[in-house]
């Protein structure tokens, strides 16, 4: 079963966060979002060791705003609370896979 969008923890917590880490920005209700899923989700499988936050994005969500999120998904890719790379609007796998390879391992 996929893993619902939640609510947006922190902007401090994700600064402070260690480790890989996406930021999956949408909505529940975005069809562009329901598209790219399956390509979203077979290139996070291969890396079980990256935290992967769906957060739910819209009008007056500070975390969106403070990533300058305009379009969605958006795939934000953190090393230690650093942005290292971004998607806007993936739909295969590969580009997805390719930048999780620029996360480290723990």
């Amino acid at each position: 079963m996929a893993k619902e969008y939640g609510a947006e923890p922190p902007r401090t917590d994700i600064d402070s966060a260690t480790g890989a880490m996406v930021l999956e920005f949408g909505d529940a209700y975005c069809g562009i979002c329901s598209a790219a899923r399956p390509a979203i989700e077979q290139a996070l499988a291969l890396r079980p060791d990256v935290r992967h936050l769906k957060i739910a994005d819209g009008r007056g969500r500070p975390l969106g705003r403070s990533f300058g999120i305009k379009l969605w998904p958006t795939l934000v890719f953190l090393q230690d609370g650093r942005e290292v790379q971004r998607l806007v609007r993936p739909m295969a796998a590969q580009p997805i896979a390719q930048a999780l390879q620029a996360l480290k391992s723990k």
